[in-house]
């Protein structure tokens, strides 16, 4: 195992910090654990040249990855179904009375490979496509990681993932592949997912501002200065009576949040 001294360990987390709103000052261990290999397989003899090299050279591909190592996250769907059921039962007759234009703005930011802006996707066609009116359902799905887009895009999955789905569900919007227990999610449900690469960190600059934003299991790696800062910028992305959920293991400060709380882990702007 590597030496990370503690030198380099400042300066790759306050790159990370400064970069991408990632706290990684508990994480020591983590870094060292899951990095090892690539400093290695990248040619590095120690921490020191690796971290130079990413600090020196800012190579995209070379930061993703070792983003991606850092907070790897596992997902499925329906993942903490509440949210679903309140998404369903709640929000989508709120939308339904009062979208007059029948345009949706929903966004899942922190998408990672896609399982959260399909499953809204299939609760989104289960409810308006027997609505009167052409009502347009497309989702925003943001994420840093290029490659986690690419992923989501080709919307392929094995089976375990699936496993929470109704059957009826799996029937419509998945078809098997050649490769046995794996499924792709149907070209309709694909084209109704728009995906964007998009830094959290950054200024949120959107066409139209949100009726819904996800953003869950994101904020578990930000410290409370960089959640507080980014709750804010939702906020204000956020159109009177939009709503937010987080991931159940998050939680905001209610005293200081603008939005109202409604139930652990959502939120609405008033």
């Amino acid at each position: 195992m590597l030496d990370l001294q503690e030198k380099d360990f400042q300066r790759l987390i306050t790159f990370v910090k400064n970069n991408y709103g990632i706290n990684l000052s508990q994480k020591r261990q983590l870094i060292i654990g899951r990095l090892s290999n690539s400093v290695v397989s990248m040619g590095f003899s120690t921490f020191t040249e690796y971290i130079d090299h990413i600090l020196n050279d800012k190579n995209p591909q070379d930061i993703e990855l070792m983003l991606n190592k850092l907070t790897t996250n596992y997902t499925f769907f329906l993942r903490e179904s509440a949210h679903f059921d309140y998404f369903n039962q709640t929000v989508l007759p709120y939308l339904e009375k009062t979208k007059k234009n029948h345009v949706l703005s929903i966004w899942s930011a922190g998408c990672s490979s896609g399982q959260e802006p399909y499953t809204l996707s299939m609760y989104l066609k289960e409810y308006f496509d027997h609505k009167p009116g052409n009502w347009d359902t497309r989702i925003l799905a943001t994420d840093i990681s290029q490659n986690a887009l690419k992923a989501a895009s080709q919307g392929i999955y094995d089976e375990e993932s699936l496993k929470a789905l109704p059957s009826e569900w799996k029937r419509k919007y998945f078809k098997k592949t050649p490769e046995a227990g794996v499924y792709q999610v149907s070209e309709a449900l694909r084209g109704n997912v728009i995906y964007r690469t998009f830094n959290l960190m950054d200024p949120i600059r959107f066409k139209l501002k949100f009726d819904v934003i996800f953003c869950r299991n994101v904020m578990i790696y930000f410290d409370q200065d960089t959640k507080d800062a980014l709750v804010q910028r939702f906020y204000d992305a956020t159109v009177p009576g939009g709503y937010l959920f987080i991931g159940h293991s998050e939680s905001l400060n209610k005293a200081t949040t603008p939005y109202q709380y409604l139930m652990p882990s959502a939120y609405r702007k008033q």
